[in-house]
């Protein structure tokens, strides 16, 4: 099954293939961004590949308007949380899906599992989510508010190690670095609560 990461943006513009495709030619020299459909001021579909030929990353950009792929994705997305906690995390989310304009859909391709592929797809992906108005959503991850924690839980059971989390209390975003295997930090962030043992950084309000 075919795995995805996604930048979700409140803004309808999207930057033009030239801009995307400087950003791979400056910062990772030995990949090339060339469009797959579309036109370079009106791209819809564009690959990122090695100058090897190897295959990073398919990049889709739907826009979100009644009727379109995007906003059925985000209906989806929507549907899924349903069952996620925080609550806190998940009403925020809820709200700001619904003012979503542009979906950018990474589709991750054989190069993105060697680590140059990967760093040149985390570098485009990146450009795109630091225009501002945009939060990242990654498939068995869950989503990130604006500043790039993660803020609901939709990770496996058997997940483990250090991640970058947040919880939104009062209006405003408490952030920290917490192991996903320990049962106490897991069980704090459920309920929405920074874990005892932890020193949270406050973040921008919501």
């Amino acid at each position: 099954m075919a795995y995805y990461t996604r930048v979700l943006s409140k803004d309808e513009e999207f930057p033009s293939f030239e801009e995307l495709a400087l950003v791979i030619r400056e910062q990772h020299p030995e990949f090339r961004l060339s469009i797959e459909e579309g036109t370079e001021e009106g791209w819809e579909i564009l690959l990122l590949s090695g100058l090897d030929e190897v295959e990073v990353a398919l990049i889709e950009r739907n826009p979100v308007w009644d009727g379109s792929i995007g906003q059925d994705e985000i209906a989806d997305f929507i549907e899924d949380l349903q069952d996620c906690k925080p609550k806190s995390g998940v009403q925020w989310l809820e709200d700001y899906l619904t003012a979503v304009k542009t979906i950018y859909a990474f589709q991750h391709l054989q190069g993105a599992e060697l680590v140059d592929g990967g760093n040149a797809l985390h570098a485009l992906r990146s450009a795109l989510w630091e225009r501002g108005d945009a939060i990242i959503q990654a498939d068995g991850e869950g989503f990130t508010n604006e500043d790039g924690y993660h803020i609901v839980w939709q990770f496996s059971d058997s997940v483990s190690g250090p991640w970058r989390m947040g919880v939104l209390q009062d209006g405003v975003w408490h952030h920290f670095s917490m192991d996903l295997g320990d049962p106490d930090h897991r069980a704090a962030f459920l309920k929405g609560m920074v874990p005892g043992d932890l020193t949270a950084v406050l973040g921008s309000g919501a």
